[in-house]
C-alpha cells in the first residue's frame, strides 16, 4: 500500500515518475511534493494530476524539469558565512592536523556544485596559510539531479552565486567575468556523483568531513533519521558532520555525535 493512496490521482503520478526516473519520493513530505509538483503544473497550465502525467507522455523533457524542481536547493558560494567561518577556525585546524593534510569529504546534495567548491577553496586558503600539508584532498558531490551535476562540472557561474563570497577569494579563484570560471586547481579536487541518499549507500567512505546542509528538511522524521545514522557510519571517528540550521537530530544521532557549534549545527562523531 503507498502513502499516496488516499489521492488516487497523486498516487498513480508518483508510481508513473518512480517507474520512468526511478526516482524515490516515500522519503519525501507530501507538502514538500505538493507543493514542487504545482510549481512545473503551474508552468505548464495544467490543473490536474491526470492532466500532467499526460503531459509527461507527451513531452519527456518536462520529466527533467519536474525532476530539477523536486531536487532543487537554493545555494551559493560561503552561503551561511558564518558557517564557513566556523569550520574555517574550529573544524579545519584540527582535521588538517589529525590527518596529516590528506582529507577525505563528501558534499551530499551538492546541487550545483556551490557547496563542495566553496569547501574546497577553504581547504585552499588553509593551505596557503600553513603549507602543503593541506594538499592531499578528496572531495566527493552527489546529487540525484543529473543537470544539476552537469552545471556543477563545468564550474561556471553566473554573479548571484558570488554574493556572499568573499571578493578576495572570488579574484584568486575565478577567472572571467560572468559567468566567472573556477580555476582548475580547485575543480580538480572535487569529483561529481549521481547518488540518491534517500536508497544508496555513501559513495566511497569513510570519510572525515560529511556536510548536509538543507536538504534533510525536506524529508519526513524518519527518512531523516535513518540519512543522519547512514552519515555517521560514513565517518570516520573524529570526524565531522555538518548540517542546515534548520535541521535537527533525532533519536540514537544524539548518543552518536557530540554537538561541537549549536547555531552553525556542526557536529563530530565521538
Amino acid at each position: 500500500m503507498s502513502r499516496w493512496d488516499h489521492d488516487p490521482d497523486l498516487a498513480t503520478l508518483v508510481k508513473k515518475i518512480a517507474l520512468e526516473r526511478r526516482f524515490g519520493f516515500d522519503a519525501y513530505k507530501e507538502s514538500c511534493l505538493r507543493r514542487r509538483v504545482a510549481v512545473r503544473m503551474r508552468a505548464r497550465g495544467v490543473d490536474s494530476y491526470d492532466d500532467y502525467a499526460m503531459l509527461l507522455d507527451k513531452d519527456a523533457g518536462e520529466y527533467d524539469k519536474l525532476i530539477d524542481t523536486l531536487t532543487i536547493n537554493v545555494t551559493k558560494f560561503y552561503r551561511n558565512r558564518e558557517t564557513w567561518d566556523a569550520i574555517a577556525q574550529s573544524v579545519m585546524p584540527n582535521l588538517m592536523q589529525r590527518q596529516a593534510g590528506h582529507l577525505r569529504c563528501w558534499s551530499a546534495g551538492c546541487a550545483s556544485g556551490e557547496e563542495p567548491y566553496t569547501l574546497a577553496i577553504l581547504i585552499s586558503e588553509h593551505k596557503r596559510r600553513t603549507g602543503p600539508a593541506a594538499a592531499m584532498t578528496h572531495i566527493d558531490a552527489s546529487d540525484f539531479d543529473r543537470r544539476s551535476l552537469e552545471r556543477a562540472s563545468v564550474g561556471q557561474y553566473g554573479d548571484a552565486a558570488f554574493e556572499e563570497l568573499p571578493t578576495e577569494l572570488t579574484r584568486r579563484y575565478f577567472t572571467g567575468q560572468s559567468p566567472k570560471s573556477l580555476k582548475p586547481e580547485i575543480r580538480s579536487m572535487v569529483r561529481f556523483i549521481r547518488h540518491d541518499i534517500t536508497r544508496e549507500p555513501a559513495p566511497n567512505p569513510p570519510y572525515d568531513l560529511v556536510m548536509c546542509r538543507n536538504v534533510l528538511i525536506y524529508f519526513d522524521r524518519e527518512t531523516q533519521k535513518r540519512l543522519v545514522s547512514g552519515f555517521i557510519d560514513a565517518l570516520n571517528l573524529g570526524g565531522y558532520l555538518v548540517l542546515g540550521r534548520a535541521e535537527t537530530l533525532f533519536g540514537h544521532a544524539r548518543e552518536r555525535l557530540k554537538l561541537e557549534d549549536a547555531r552553525e549545527r556542526i557536529y563530530s562523531r565521538s
